[in-house]
């Protein structure tokens, strides 16, 4: 007997598109989300709250925030009913064209097909243009002019309302019928947990639609398993992750829509092939991972007459090339324990290692280290730098037995590939140093680059990507996973190229393309 039309793993920007579109649709549906659900007033008030603010479940730190390092990238990612929306940085942007002529599209055409798709998406998730440019953003157009490219500076879409700043409204969005909302601080907690429901999180569009339709949505709760039945039906075990006992579940369905991120999707697919559950899988799965191709940097005032803390958290951007997007970005006041993730800024010379080098202007200038590592008020001092390209590069992923594990399998990542995911881009040291000048501040860098020569990335990707056949891809245009029934892929895993901006919003079109492909659900 069937508990669902649909099973949907993870609640992010894909799983939440299934969740509503599929209900819209008839099916009966339900939504497993291994984080929790939040309130607004659930969120840390700054990040320094370790166990509120991070997601490790092992120790009972049930967070909004996820880090994964692996050997050629760390990953910062999301938990929680809502997925990515609840720690993203708002900004809900649509690539430029370079994003679209990497081959793995599979042909041109792809703007144009999801063209309709963006603008639902942007309806959907309430963009809008920053109202807000601070300091910082005026400063990084002022890096854009000294170097010619001033008329690149744009304001970021953002999904955002900026109403009467922490005054409570009537739905704005969808004629009254969505949440109430408030209007926006400018308190810049948007990567912490929105604390006033100004950030437009899919628990307040998608989700919250998708509910009122009879979706049920599981949270605290991870798929272990997804496996056949002999009646065209799939039983999904699952286990509880919160509490002592752990305990195990399962539910029959007769589709499943895989939406738990690259770090969700692509590791649960590698269990389910390796353990004989789904083994038709492609061999393709966990190939072409992309990190945005990403870099992660920083400014640090030297002193404290402007707070960079205050606005959202990221509101502008400009083009240095036309394959590199560099942002802003800022976190709330008191809020800098991911710059315990930082050190000084370093090139990278080809005959001595970035470590000696680091070592090196540590013992020259012992004041500007001493500066780095002083955590107060360490938010109000610094602005963040993000810079995305555009230019394509790829890692693997694989899941296999580590001797670190003593036997365990745990998910890799391998960079053996023709186009390496790159840990070190010029460009980016580049306007690092141009605004750090502006500001009069040190430039910094992210421990992971320094030491480990690893990638750093908000904004992993692919690894399921979209082909004409298993041979070259894991699901078909449709979203469907080569080999199965009624097994579909909706998240950041089928982005096939580098977008060279915030992915977010593509990733809803995409899902939104897909949803749209299935037919509504035949009465009896």
């Amino acid at each position: 007997m069937l508990d669902y039309d649909y099973i949907i793993i993870g609640s992010g920007f894909g799983g939440s598109v299934a969740a509503l579109r599929l209900a819209e649709k008839g099916y009966k549906v339900a939504v497993i989300e291994q984080g929790k659900r939040y309130q607004a007033n659930d969120f840390p008030k700054t990040n320094w709250n370790f166990r509120k603010y991070f997601w490790v479940p092992k120790i009972g730190f049930y967070g909004i925030q996820a880090l994964t390092f692996l050997k050629d990238v760390f990953i910062l990612h999301g938990a929680g009913v809502g997925g990515g929306s609840l720690v993203y940085a708002n900004n809900l942007l649509v690539p430029s064209d370079e994003a679209f002529d990497n081959p793995l599209w599979g042909g041109p055409g792809w703007k144009d097909r999801l063209s309709p798709y963006y603008d639902k998406a942007k309806t959907m998730l309430g963009v809008t243009k920053s109202k807000v440019v601070t300091h910082a953003d005026e400063l990084l157009k002022e890096c854009a002019e000294d170097a010619g490219v001033g008329d690149t500076f744009h304001v970021n879409d953002v999904g955002v309302y900026f109403g009467e700043p922490g005054k409570k409204v009537s739905d704005p969005y969808f004629n009254g019928k969505g949440p109430d909302r408030t209007g926006c601080t400018l308190c810049g907690g948007c990567m912490v947990g929105c604390r006033h429901g100004a950030k437009n999180t899919l628990d307040l569009n998608y989700l919250y639609f998708a509910e009122k339709l009879g979706v049920d949505i599981i949270p605290e709760t991870k798929v272990i398993d997804v496996k056949p039945n002999d009646s065209n039906t799939y039983k999904i075990s699952v286990k509880k992750v919160t509490g002592l006992l752990k305990r195990k579940n399962q539910y029959c369905t007769s589709g499943v829509f895989f939406s738990g991120g690259v770090m969700g999707t692509v590791k649960l697919l590698h269990q389910c092939k390796l353990r004989g559950s789904l083994p038709k899988i492609s061999h393709q799965l966990g190939n072409f991972v992309r990190t945005n191709s990403e870099a992660i940097q920083g400014v640090v005032s030297k002193g404290r007459d402007i707070d960079f803390s205050e606005g959202i958290a990221i509101t502008s951007g400009i083009y240095p090339d036309k394959n590199t997007h560099i942002e802003t970005c800022r976190y709330g006041k008191g809020q800098g324990a991911m710059s315990l993730l930082a050190t000084l800024l370093v090139d990278k010379h080809d005959y001595i290692p970035r470590p000696i080098l680091w070592l090196w202007k540590i013992i020259c200038n012992p004041l500007v280290f001493l500066r780095s590592i002083n955590p107060i008020g360490i938010s109000e001092k610094s602005t963040y730098v993000l810079v995305m390209q555009t230019i394509s590069n790829y890692m693997k992923f694989d899941y296999k037995r580590r001797w670190w594990r003593l036997g365990g399998k745990s998910m890799n990542s391998n960079c053996d590939t023709d186009q390496k995911v790159p840990a070190y881009i010029p460009i980016a040291n580049e306007y690092t140093r141009r605004l750090a000048d502006k500001i009069g501040g040190d430039p910094a860098a992210s421990i992971t680059e320094i030491f480990f020569n690893t990638s750093t990335t908000a904004h992993i990707m692919g690894g399921c990507i979209m082909a004409e056949n298993s041979d070259k891809g894991v699901i078909d245009y449709k979203g469907r996973i080569f080999g199965y029934n009624n097994l579909y892929v909706a998240d950041g895993s089928i982005v096939p190229a580098n977008l060279g901006v915030n992915p977010s919003l593509t990733i809803t079109a995409m899902s939104e393309y897909i949803l749209d492909q299935i037919p509504d659900k035949k009465l009896k």
